[in-house]
């Protein structure tokens, strides 16, 4: 597993479980910024190419937070899973405001293309990840692109659930946890989606997981989606993730959904590291 080429830089590498915890810097044509994601290869990569998750990390998060915080990699080789962490945002674009506020812009990108100048010039993650990201990785990492799961945490919850209902067939498998469900109608979607979006609630609707759940015609994912909440997550009581809207549109759809809530619970990586091996579990029954 030596470098790939594909103007990859490897910053880092470090074994773990058998295989390969990376660290890479590319320059993005779609963000028009150099852009960092996490891969960990299992050792089952080492004869050919392996399932992938790709996890999308929530607020003020990076590449790294991930594979340092959630403790996935023992059963990521053991289930033969690659997993891929990108940043959350463009990082170094020095756009106004950019870094006045620790829920907007830098490490807040909310996985979507941003209409509203200025941000519109770089906060392109949906495209990023899409037409750019993986497939950078099927080409240079063992990766096998039929077979790819996503999750993520918060924010990045919210990027899990909407990416796998906006573009369907890229995803097998999807979870979350504590994710935002509802971003039109809490604090911090209404500040992001006013920033990045503009005015127009219309908009919000095509990233809003509730709503792209309730436009379903039938159960996109028939084998069922993963959601974890603690019941003791403080952003929980504001009414910034609101889960029990996504599980009415799911109801509604006839899409299969298992909402686990937990007591004693809060919204850190104790939390997502306590119940990251059900995610696993769950995405690897479905790549089969």
């Amino acid at each position: 597993m030596g470098d790939t080429g594909h103007d990859l830089q490897l910053l880092s590498e470090h074994g773990a479980f058998g295989g390969r915890q990376r660290f890479y810097r590319h320059d993005s044509r779609t963000i028009g910024l150099p852009m960092q994601f996490s891969v960990f290869l299992p050792p089952a990569a080492e004869r050919g190419p392996v399932p992938a998750l790709l996890y999308l990390a929530g607020l003020t998060c990076t590449e790294e937070t991930f594979p340092a915080k959630a403790g996935a990699q023992r059963l990521a080789a053991e289930l033969g899973l690659a997993l891929i962490a990108p940043d959350t945002s463009p990082r170094g674009a020095q756009a106004p405001g950019e870094a006045d506020s620790w829920d907007f812009g830098v490490g807040a990108g909310f996985y979507l293309d941003a209409t509203e100048a200025p941000w519109s010039a770089h906060w392109r993650m949906e495209s990023y990840l899409l037409d750019e990201l993986l497939p950078l990785a099927r080409a240079a990492l063992p990766v096998d692109g039929d077979r790819l799961g996503v999750f993520g945490h918060s924010m990045g919850g919210h990027g899990a659930l909407t990416l796998a209902l906006r573009h369907p067939g890229v995803f097998r498998s999807v979870s979350a946890f504590a994710p935002i469900c509802a971003p039109s109608q809490c604090p911090w979607g209404e500040k992001a989606f006013t920033g990045y979006l503009g005015a127009d609630r219309a908009a919000w609707a095509d990233h809003d997981a509730t709503e792209l759940m309730r436009r379903q015609p039938a159960a996109p994912f028939p084998a069922g989606i993963l959601v974890d909440q603690g019941l003791d997550d403080k952003f929980l009581a504001q009414g910034q993730l609101l889960p029990e809207r996504f599980e009415a549109a799911c109801a509604a759809a006839g899409q299969p959904l298992a909402l686990r809530r937990h007591a004693g619970y809060d919204h850190g990586y104790y939390f997502v590291s306590t119940f990251v091996a059900d995610h696993l579990a769950h995405h690897r029954r479905a790549l089969g």
